[in-house]
């Protein structure tokens, strides 16, 4: 965490501290996010703050940092395990490194559609995997959507696996990511995200990949035209609480939290569906292509990726329920 961010982190957690001497029963829970304020998961967010508030006669409020105020993922992922900020909306790919299980929604061609995935994510499988990460300090609420991310590149389009072999491809910063690259026979690019742009448009990448909200905030669309509907992850985002500021709230209070948190999801996932659609329609009119994919042509390559990062006989167990469910 840089000094910054760790001052931020203190001067957050004081502030706590003298608003619950101050006013007895208050409590404001503050919550991080680093995608800007009219955005599904920070707007799902303060949803739930809306039902809190209400619930709690105006006891309990919520406040949202968005657009990064409070640093990137992975800062508000450790001021959330020191207990210094209550909440964080965070990618599960941000949380392969702390609680492994976690690795399971984000493995390749997993999901078969967003039904299927919603499925999951409503059941005891989504609990667990939600229950899995308190040992590592967070208390999991709630599963967001992310979308389908899908592959875009500059100069044709990637209909198979074998289109994308030698392709310089930017990835999220994470081993899975690089991993499933390298596996269809690309060279994986590990980089922010805000880094993407100029990358595709100079050329020191050849290929790209995420979903359309993300394909159209971020321009991509302008400098690679050809959007191929590999659609080979669906990685959900979790609303995550720190487990050492849950411990210390009454149940009462805990089963409004709780209970708030899971309503948000389903005005959440209405939101990024709006978002999705409206993205589609900006990158059509902008020039863009979306091409169809032979999909099995990518998932035959995926068992070492699944060897690799599947390890224990939980994360196996996931697995073979996730793809049972129907």
């Amino acid at each position: 965490m840089s000094y910054l961010n760790l001052k931020r982190a203190v001067l957050a957690g004081i502030a706590g501290i003298l608003l619950s001497a101050g006013t007895a029963q208050a409590l404001e829970l503050r919550s991080a996010d680093i995608h800007p304020d009219d955005y599904p998961t920070v707007l799902a967010v303060k949803k739930m703050g809306e039902l809190i508030q209400e619930r709690s006669g105006g006891r309990i409020t919520v406040k949202v940092f968005s657009g990064g105020a409070l640093g990137s993922e992975n800062d508000s992922i450790e001021q959330v395990k020191l207990g210094a900020l209550t909440m964080a909306r965070v990618s599960s790919a941000a949380m392969h490194n702390i609680c492994e299980v976690t690795r399971v929604p984000s493995l390749p061609f997993l999901f078969t559609s967003t039904e299927h995935l919603h499925k999951v994510l409503d059941s005891d499988i989504g609990d667990q995997m939600l229950r899995s990460c308190e040992q590592a300090g967070f208390v999991g609420l709630a599963w967001y959507d992310s979308g389908a991310r899908s592959m875009y590149s500059r100069d044709k389009p990637i209909r198979n696996v074998s289109d994308a072999k030698g392709m310089k491809i930017r990835v999220q910063q994470s081993d899975l990511s690089v991993a499933m690259i390298e596996a269809i026979g690309a060279n994986a690019t590990p980089m922010p995200l805000g880094e993407v742009y100029t990358s595709l448009k100079t050329g020191l990448i050849d290929a790209a990949e995420n979903n359309y909200p993300s394909y159209e905030s971020g321009h991509h669309y302008e400098v690679a035209k050809y959007y191929s509907k590999t659609e080979h992850t669906m990685t959900p985002e979790m609303l995550l609480f720190s487990k050492r500021q849950w411990d210390k709230l009454p149940e009462a209070d805990r089963k409004i939290i709780q209970d708030a948190a899971r309503e948000s999801v389903a005005y959440m996932r209405k939101l990024w569906a709006e978002r999705e659609n409206n993205s589609l329609q900006i990158v059509l009119k902008g020039g863009a292509e979306v091409v169809e994919t032979d999909k099995a042509s990518f998932q035959a390559v995926m068992k070492p990726v699944y060897d690799r990062f599947v390890t224990t006989d939980e994360m196996r167990d996931l697995v073979k329920r996730i793809q049972a469910v129907k």
